[in-house]
């Protein structure tokens, strides 16, 4: 197990090196892989007078775990796990870690004094989605669960990054697969760049109203093919111009026109042939009866002839 001092000076190295800080940001939350749970902690020192502060009769195992809780300070550690080699470690809490690694790597502040305060805040974060429609790679993403009794409540959080997990629970763990248990996740606010699609695997069904990653590739995609996404173009939001381009990609490719985006929709989308148009001759129309057929299909195209 790793120092306080040891880490603090990693970190340093990390942000001088030039690497990414998302990448920064997880190698310093896995040197601190064996450090301390204690509930409400924030990166403080792992001394029993820090303990005391923390402790509450819903927490008790702040007492149960540390042998020397009723010493004056970290001298009475000698031996303690959570002392190696007489120095000092750090202790958290869940969402404790979260907020101490970004804030040490990023020199940013997550909001919010628990898992669900923090989810809700929307100033914390820079996008949000399902971990079943897939996680942006090569970013530092914050993960979160549901209570399994309320849904509105998040009950646990910790740190993703590339397929791997980081958190915070019965201390701080490392797992190289993505478990289970996680069901939403969101990229910090403070994460700069542009942020990569979600892992690639099935795509997820789109339809009006959903937002995010695979709407702004769907948008983009949109796009390329030549179809109008209106005034507010590619920002990762499923409205009514979005709906009228798929509606009409649809209709060019054959396809049913429900403007929801599903795997016939995606593969014709993931093409990279063009869409086939097709040109329809209604003779004997006048200008007005042609501006009428117009504005019910706005993504067509009119040619007058005489």
């Amino acid at each position: 197990m790793n120092s306080a001092e040891y880490v603090g000076k990693y970190i340093e190295q990390l942000k001088g090196s030039g690497v990414p800080l998302s990448e920064a940001a997880w190698k310093a939350a896995l040197a601190c892989v064996g450090w301390a749970y204690v509930f409400g902690a924030r990166g403080q020192y792992c001394t029993p007078a820090n303990r005391r502060a923390r402790y509450s009769d819903e927490h008790p195992a702040i007492k149960t775990s540390c042998k020397n809780y009723n010493g004056s300070g970290s001298s009475g550690c000698s031996g303690c796990k959570w002392y190696p080699q007489d120095k000092l470690t750090r202790m958290f809490d869940c969402r404790g870690f979260n907020y101490w690694i970004l804030l040490q790597v990023f020199g940013w502040e997550l909001q919010g004094a628990g898992c669900t305060s923090q989810w809700n805040n929307s100033a914390n974060w820079r996008e949000k989605g399902s971990v079943a429609d897939g996680i942006p790679r090569d970013v530092i993403v914050c993960l979160f669960y549901e209570d399994k009794k309320d849904k509105r409540v998040m009950a646990h959080t910790g740190l993703y990054y590339n397929g791997e997990t980081c958190e915070c629970s019965s201390g701080v763990q490392h797992s190289k697969s993505l478990g289970k248990k996680w069901t939403k996740w969101a990229v910090p606010a403070c994460v700069d760049g542009v942020i990569p699609p979600p892992d690639p695997g099935t795509k997820p069904t789109l339809r009006r109203g959903d937002k995010g990653a695979y709407v702004t590739l769907a948008q983009t995609e949109l796009k390329n093919k030549g179809y109008d996404l209106g005034k507010c173009g590619v920002d990762g939001d499923f409205g009514r111009a979005t709906e009228a381009a798929v509606k009409q990609l649809q209709k060019d490719a054959g396809l049913v026109q429900d403007g929801v985006i599903g795997p016939r929709t995606w593969a014709v989308l993931d093409s990279s042939e063009p869409v086939q148009l097709y040109k329809v001759i209604v003779p004997h129309l006048t200008a007005s009866e042609a501006d009428a057929l117009m504005e019910k299909y706005p993504t067509a195209y009119k040619e007058m002839e005489g």
